[in-house]
């Protein structure tokens, strides 16, 4: 088993995403279908990895996993 900080390496990877002309840290609002949001800091954008479960790794290491298909939409706004 990979330790989080070799999964890290495995993931981290640019893929030009919008997400990384913000800034290198964001904070991330995410709007649920339902009406449910929640907020991320310290998001890194460069190890940003999209899939079916997006993974937003974070500067203290973890790592969040949000399904794409429950999402409405992503406000971004840069760290400071």
């Amino acid at each position: 088993m990979h330790s989080m900080k070799q999964s890290e390496k495995d993931y981290k990877l640019n893929l030009g995403s919008s997400v990384n002309k913000v800034g290198k840290t964001v904070t991330q609002i995410i709007h649920f279908i339902g009406g449910e949001k929640r907020t991320f800091s310290g998001v890194r954008s460069e190890t940003i990895k999209q899939g079916q479960f997006t993974k937003l790794w974070l500067e203290d290491g973890s790592v969040i996993m949000i399904n794409d298909k429950n999402v409405l939409c992503i406000e971004v706004f840069k760290d400071v």
